[in-house]
């Protein structure tokens, strides 16, 4: 298992795994591809919103985009996990190692619809943070109403 920071040199990997992730939520979100089939890339990865990459021997298997939203506090705004390494906790065991890296205060929101996200979120989060974290559900202005995780860590 090894993370990667996404930069020029692997950015189409990421934009790659990306397409599959938005056509997996593009029934919830109502989102449709480009006229390329393709669809669009949010948010992207700049400014303040950092890309990982998952690889399991070489292959590449998951993403996540993180977005620094002040000093030592992260939003996670997209996480996938391809199919076929959705097995033995990879996605649990890739996104608590940047919990752990990065440290700090965390938020995590869920679209509604999006139930199997939901789960696994708490039990991420429950397991990470021995079920001291906050929960609420809230009307976002980008996303509509989400379930969103919160917690610290020192």
């Amino acid at each position: 298992m090894q993370i990667v920071t996404v930069d020029h040199t692997n950015a189409q990997v990421y934009a790659n795994l990306y397409q599959g992730y938005a056509a997996e939520f593009s029934k919830i979100i109502d989102d449709k591809p480009d006229e390329n089939g393709l669809f669009e890339i949010y948010p992207k990865l700049e400014n303040k919103v950092t890309g990982y990459l998952l690889y399991i021997d070489g292959v590449p298997a998951a993403l996540t985009a993180i977005e620094a939203k002040d000093v030592a506090h992260f939003e996670i705004c997209d996480f996938y996990v391809l199919p076929c390494f959705r097995k033995n906790k990879v996605g649990k065991q890739f996104i608590t190692q940047l919990f752990a890296r990065l440290g700090g205060a965390w938020e995590i929101k869920q679209v509604a619809g999006a139930d199997h996200a939901v789960k696994f979120w708490r039990d991420v989060v429950g397991d990470y943070t021995s079920g001291q974290y906050e929960e609420d559900m809230y009307q976002d202005e980008k996303w509509g109403l989400v379930t969103r995780q919160r917690f610290s860590q020192s």
